[in-house]
């Protein structure tokens, strides 16, 4: 990096949430820094004073943190308690976000070697299954998929939304449902407010839950393009083809869940909780958690990629709220709001603890107790019992009724997975191409078409070969950690 001019720098209370975040995304910082958040003709910061200013924020590099395999072993020690089946990648992260250290994947696979000889083995049986997706560009196209791994032993529900061209998770949401449209709908509608924009299409699996995102959507879509209106904006894609949602999860199952569910499962094991259980079930979603790649989707010019987010107005966001998900809907309460005025006294009587992995079950007793307390001094009125026990009643129902999709539109064509020329692929559209690494964009007509299929054929390698990196810009890969029953490789 070259000299700053002579330039005074750049205030540190600007640039040090910037620093801070980057340092986290593991960029390059003092490029990023001066290309995005310095104006340059005032300020300039050079890497002598750039370097100064790293360390005064506490920020060291690998070699700087001077660890070995003995200094990291009792961090990794609460990692995998936590993380029992993490690999090297996943725990050189988990040091790095969870315990502030910055070490090499060489340290941890030798730390793996040494410690844990049978934790390398057992990895090393499993085998990839490749599946290979395609996606025109950022915010071609958001996915969606709910995950029910935990939803009925400990009534924790999952949901996420993943823009598959880059991996970025637009939401992971927890809460004591996730089959109701209205509330499907609202995670995808809090994003859009807040992000200022939605994708071309929304995907998701067949199913009633996800009614409400495919009206909420398209609605959107028709409000900011009338040529779409007749058209339902969304792509339903049968079971297992959803590709990067079920990855992710697969992932989740596999890196997380296990120590998640080992907690989860003391107070299960101990009687202490019960889902079933109208007063235990309550207090266990009110104390436990709920609610919850960036360069790319904020730079993707960067990258050599196209983004086709659509900015949406707000009035477009009130107008499928006020249909679809409007915010006094019981859905979105975590416990009703007799029980919450009650439960944040309680709360606050025992001191208001942090929750955290170790005090959670403990915290969850306490209060616990207090409303047992209470009901055998003043008996909980019967009226009242029932208006809580409808909301655990709820979380049951899958509200197959409760949203219909809109009738008579015309769905997109299956055969490609983008909103590219409202889903009609490739024929007279004007679509992003990368030909021997220059970006360019191509009017096609058949002809062109099918010399575009000619040029692929030569950037793209033979689909039962091991060497990808020509792809890497045309096609998103992924890896399902999973066991597989063959190596194939998937292609939808």
């Amino acid at each position: 990096m070259g000299r700053n001019q002579h330039k005074p720098n750049s205030p540190l209370e600007d640039i040090a949430p910037h620093i801070h975040r980057y340092w986290k995304q593991r960029k390059a910082i003092l490029r990023l820094l001066n290309e995005y958040h310095i104006d340059k003709t005032k300020y300039g910061l050079g890497l002598t004073r750039f370097r100064q200013i790293h360390e005064s924020l506490g920020l060291y590099r690998t070699r700087s943190q001077h660890h070995d395999i003995n200094s990291i072993r009792p961090a990794l020690l609460r990692l995998r308690a936590q993380y029992p089946k993490a690999g090297a990648r996943e725990i050189v992260s988990l040091l790095f976000h969870e315990e502030n250290m910055s070490v090499s994947r060489n340290m941890v696979t030798e730390y793996f070697s040494v410690f844990e000889p049978e934790f390398v083995k057992e990895r090393r049986k499993n085998r990839l299954r490749r599946k290979r997706f395609w996606a025109a560009g950022v915010n071609d196209i958001w996915a969606v998929d709910q995950h029910d791994k935990l939803k009925y032993k400990f009534g924790l529900a999952l949901h996420t939304g993943i823009d598959p061209f880059i991996g970025f998770t637009h939401w992971l949401k927890i809460w004591w449902t996730n089959s109701n449209p209205r509330l499907v709908l609202r995670y995808y509608l809090d994003e859009v407010e807040e992000q200022g924009y939605g994708p071309l299409v929304s995907q998701s699996d067949p199913g009633t839950e996800n009614f409400g995102l495919a009206n909420g959507h398209t609605l959107i879509r028709h409000f900011h393009d009338p040529s779409l209106r007749g058209t339902l904006q969304h792509r339903w894609m049968r079971e297992k083809k959803n590709v990067m949602p079920e990855i992710s999860w697969s992932q989740l199952r596999h890196r997380f869940t296990p120590g998640f569910e080992d907690i989860l499962d003391i107070g299960v094991n101990n009687g202490w909780y019960d889902p079933d259980i109208l007063l235990e079930a309550l207090v266990f979603r009110w104390v436990l958690p709920h609610g919850v790649p960036n360069d790319m989707a904020e730079h993707p010019g960067d990258y050599g990629v196209l983004d086709f987010k659509i900015k949406v107005e707000q009035e477009a966001i009130n107008m499928v709220c006020a249909l679809y998900a409007p915010p006094d809907h019981e859905v979105f309460q975590l416990v009703p709001p007799d029980f919450h005025a009650i439960i944040t006294q309680m709360y606050a009587e025992i001191g208001q603890p942090a929750v955290t992995r170790e005090s959670c079950w403990n915290i969850y007793l306490q209060l616990l107790g207090k409303f047992c307390i209470l009901d055998n001094l003043y008996n909980i009125p019967q009226d009242m019992d029932a208006e809580w026990g409808y909301a655990l009643t709820m979380a049951r129902e899958e509200h197959a009724k409760d949203i219909e999709l809109i009738p008579n539109l015309q769905p997109l064509l299956g055969y490609y997975m983008g909103g590219v020329n409202n889903g009609e692929g490739l024929s007279k559209a004007t679509v992003p191409f990368q030909h021997n690494l220059i970006w360019t964009t191509l009017n096609l007509d058949s002809e062109q078409s099918a010399q575009l299929d000619r040029m692929l054929d030569e950037d793209e390698p033979p689909v039962a070969q091991d060497n990808e990196d020509d792809t890497s810009e045309i096609f998103a890969w992924f890896s399902d950690d999973e066991l597989a029953g063959n190596s194939e490789i998937d292609e939808w």
